[in-house]
């Protein structure tokens, strides 16, 4: 599933990255007015995902929720349908939704990355940001485990 989430749903968005769901963000897009939120969701072939009744109305699919806060947020999705597991191998970049590739490892990672010999770590092919399973990583996993 493709999901675009409006500017008042910002704070699910690295959490469904992270559970393998290809998430773009309206503010990263610039996108402000519902026609331009509405067309790229269709043109990509994206589910709205907002607080808006209005927006959700004229969306071709759309996920409405009710709450502000993220955790009651990450539990409307989940009622929703959306499986809410952190994903094995993340496909997606929590930063800027690019594509994530594992680091081979024997190469270098940059000071703030953890030795990629040791610890299985990936790096985003648009962005360049690395990742690995970290202390991040273990609060986004006991969040999720308690919706």
């Amino acid at each position: 599933m493709r999901l675009l989430l409006d500017v008042m749903c910002g704070g699910l968005t690295s959490y469904l990255r992270m559970c393998n769901y290809d998430t773009a963000y309206a503010g990263d897009r610039g996108l402000e007015a519902d026609d331009d939120l509405l067309a790229v969701a269709r043109d990509e072939g994206r589910t709205v995902v907002t607080r808006d009744v209005e927006l959700a109305a004229h969306a071709d699919e759309a996920i409405l929720l009710e709450s502000r806060e993220v955790d009651a947020q990450l539990a409307e999705v989940d009622a929703a349908g959306l499986d809410l597991s952190p994903a094995a191998e993340p496909a997606f970049c929590g930063r800027c939704n690019g594509p994530l590739v594992d680091v081979d490892p024997a190469t270098s990672t940059p000071a703030y990355a953890p030795d990629p010999s040791g610890v299985e770590t990936w790096v985003c092919r648009d962005c360049g940001q690395y990742f690995w399973r970290g202390s991040h990583w273990d609060r986004v996993v006991a969040t999720l485990s308690e919706i």
